[in-house]
């Protein structure tokens, strides 16, 4: 990643804390992951050779940013949905910014609209940080549409463990599924289909 992008975001990160700061209701925040987690999510995306990726909760566009970035930049396609349009529109902003929208598609949807429509093992990567309660409702398609050998990730694991408590025993329950806990920013819960899944 080059300085200037890394610059940007790594601004982006404390405007949103100061915005955060003026709002004790959670829903008016960006809620931006921590920097250290979007370094992971954007050495994820890297290493695995990731070409399609999925954001569930775009908000400002910092995390997409992060995706986008370590996306191939021919042929990888990330999109990333989000139910606030005033959300997408500044995202849609700080990409253009960013130098990265080219590879992201902004919906603003209900995410299990775009789940229920992606082609089965289609995502080779998958980022969840939206409202947390809807989680386990998101998993039959989660799992459909992730291709085997592909990864979700998942914030705030163990900074809010009791509301992904649900979500988390659907998916360590499931046989498919290797799971570890990244102790980092908020936690991240990464999730891999293994090889010879079933769709």
């Amino acid at each position: 990643m080059d300085s200037y992008l890394e610059t940007f975001l790594d601004n982006l990160y404390i405007q949103g804390k100061q915005h955060d700061a003026q709002y004790e209701d959670r829903l008016l925040r960006l809620r931006n992951v921590e920097p250290e987690s979007a370094r992971l999510l954007h050495f994820l995306v890297r290493a695995t050779g990731a070409r399609t990726a999925l954001e569930i909760g775009t908000s400002n566009g910092h995390s997409t940013a992060w995706i986008a970035a370590a996306l191939p930049a021919v042929g990888g396609r990330l999109t990333s949905v989000e139910i606030l349009p005033e959300r997408s529109r500044a995202a849609a902003e700080n990409l253009t910014e960013a130098g990265v929208l080219d590879r992201v598609e902004l919906l603003v949807e209900d995410a299990s609209k775009t789940l229920d429509r992606s082609p089965a093992n289609h995502w080779d990567f998958v980022f969840l940080d939206a409202e947390r309660k809807y989680y386990p409702a998101y998993w039959p398609q989660l799992r459909r549409t992730i291709r085997p050998g592909g990864i979700l990730a998942v914030d705030n694991v163990l900074s809010h463990a009791a509301q992904v408590r649900e979500f988390i025993d659907l998916v360590q329950g499931d046989p498919d599924m290797t799971t570890t806990t990244v102790p980092t920013g908020a936690g991240v819960l990464l999730v891999l289909k293994d090889g010879a899944a079933a769709a």
